[in-house]
């Protein structure tokens, strides 16, 4: 029994078609069923969305969502090899599954989908930040994404909910926490996974929310914040040396002693140097 639908275990979809995961895009298969749709319950009620899936593999995740009743997903995979997969849940699932076989980091989501939107995904490690990065810091906010469920290494997804002071604490959670809610979800081993990675795995769950918690230029915030956690041991005087010809003054106009180290200030103090900075 598949557990979930009609359609064969997961284990048999993968020796069928003779796929592997490959370390070169960030493979590792998730082929319990009950447990990807326990993932796509995460992402809450999906009757009424349309679902963006980065790396579905062979599928598990994405016969997850779909199961639980989202409108229509579109999974993106890179790796041609697991389109025959994909096009059987197509066809089990009729007129809900899209498959683009292209690198997610090119393809515009939005030319298929149709509101509201929810990403869900288990996102290759290779591109996962980058994506993460991306749909948290748009020019435009509201953005695309009513919620983000997306699992990352475990290390990863401490950082993106950490707080200041933390060891974990840095760009990552900036980005997260200033426009939206985040927190983890669940924690996955890593024997759940085929291979099984060297890593624990988690899911993180983030809403976004209508306006961000501080006004801040989401360009300008990224690149202070980038700068600062770069050099983490450095004073932030030292470590955003470049910035702007009058740092110090910035800093302490945000409310930053010019001494202090980045891990050590608040998201509302460096959405206030962001402000700072920007001035001209």
């Amino acid at each position: 029994m598949a557990g979930i639908d009609q359609l064969p275990p997961l284990r048999e979809v993968i020796g069928a078609h003779g796929l592997s995961a490959k370390k070169s895009l960030g493979q590792n298969f998730l082929l319990d069923l009950n447990l990807t749709a326990k993932i796509a319950r995460q992402a809450g009620d999906l009757s009424d969305c349309d679902v963006l899936e980065i790396g579905p593999g062979p599928g598990g995740l994405t016969r997850g969502l779909l199961a639980e009743g989202a409108r229509k997903v579109l999974a993106i995979e890179k790796d041609a090899r697991c389109l025959p997969a994909l096009e059987e849940i197509a066809t089990a699932y009729p007129d809900r599954l899209q498959v683009i076989n292209g690198d997610a980091l090119e393809v515009n989501p939005l030319e298929h989908l149709t509101g509201p939107i929810r990403v869900a995904a288990n996102l290759p490690y290779n591109v996962g930040t980058e994506l993460l990065v991306r749909w948290l810091t748009p020019k435009v906010w509201p953005p695309f994404w009513q919620s983000l469920t997306l699992m990352f290494q475990k290390e990863v997804a401490e950082r993106i909910v950490a707080q200041p002071g933390s060891k974990a604490y840095g760009r990552l959670a900036i980005l997260a926490q200033w426009r939206s809610e985040a927190k983890i979800a669940m924690h996955l081993p890593p024997g759940a996974f085929t291979p099984p990675p060297k890593v624990s795995s988690a899911v993180v769950h983030l809403t976004a929310l209508e306006t961000p918690k501080f006004e801040a230029d989401a360009e300008v915030l990224s690149r202070v914040v980038a700068k600062a956690f770069n050099q983490r041991r450095k004073m932030l005087r030292a470590a955003l040396k470049g910035v702007t010809a009058d740092i110090e003054d910035r800093l302490q106009a945000a409310g930053i002693a010019p001494t202090e180290r980045a891990e050590n200030v608040s998201l509302e103090a460096f959405c206030a140097l962001a402000r700072e900075v920007a001035k001209k």
